[in-house]
């Protein structure tokens, strides 16, 4: 009987990398991780739950558990869509930093991309190791209501700012290691997690903010606060 040859990794794989605590994630999440995998051509992205959020410590975030069960029922049914456990297996805060460089090393032929939005681009020089997160992979920082593009160069940490060179034509940064740091324009859905917990703390309907599983998931275990009505009720 011939063994069955596992093919090997594409050297040319193009990951794109989403993480957040998804407290809970909601449709805005998989929207804009569609529409930059659709932009990029990417070939995977990867949902990243965080185990501890180092910039977020609130009484309200679900417990580790929840949010990957919520993520895994959300991205279902869409086959460039996976998740992954590497930042909630880790003990400690859940750097980005931390995350690349594992990925790296697991994959270091693939192109990575870092998928955040302009308010998380703005704070990037709080980040930890944040200018050698810049050379390991892409960063691409997604539109968001209330915020502009136009002065992104001047948004980076000035530590950090000679080292690219802004290509206005295609709104991106371009590294002198060859990196790029990528402005995408995308829907805005003006959908927030916090938001969503507020309304299921006053019982008000999450209904076309979130899927259904995760509608459903959330009601089975009476996560953020008081119990929604039923699906099964409207």
């Amino acid at each position: 009987m011939r063994a069955t040859r596992r093919s090997a990794p594409r050297a040319n794989l193009k990951l794109g990398l989403f993480g957040g605590s998804f407290n809970p994630i909601h449709l805005a999440h998989l929207r804009s991780a569609e529409e930059v995998a659709e932009a990029l051509q990417l070939d995977r992205v990867l949902f990243i739950p965080a185990g501890k959020p180092p910039h977020k410590v609130r009484a309200d975030l679900a417990p580790a558990h929840h949010r990957l069960a919520l993520v895994h029922r959300a991205i279902a049914g869409n086959p460039r869509f996976q998740v992954s456990t590497i930042e909630i297996e880790r003990a400690g805060g859940s750097y980005s930093i931390d995350t690349v460089r594992s990925l790296r090393q697991r994959r270091p032929q693939a192109r990575l991309s870092l998928i955040i939005g302009m308010d998380q681009y703005r704070e990037l020089g709080t980040w930890k190791s944040y200018a050698e997160l810049l050379e390991l992979c892409d960063l691409v920082v997604t539109s968001r209501p209330g915020f502009a593009f136009e002065q992104a160069r001047s948004a980076l940490p000035v530590a950090v700012r000679d080292r690219f060179c802004y290509q206005a034509e295609q709104e991106r940064l371009v590294h002198e290691t060859g990196t790029q740091i990528i402005f995408l324009r995308i829907s805005d859905l003006d959908i927030s997690a916090s938001a969503i917990r507020e309304r299921l703390r006053r019982g008000a309907s999450i209904r076309y903010l979130v899927p259904q599983s995760v509608h459903r998931y959330i009601e089975q275990h009476r996560l953020y606060g008081r119990k929604v009505t039923t699906l099964a009720d409207r």
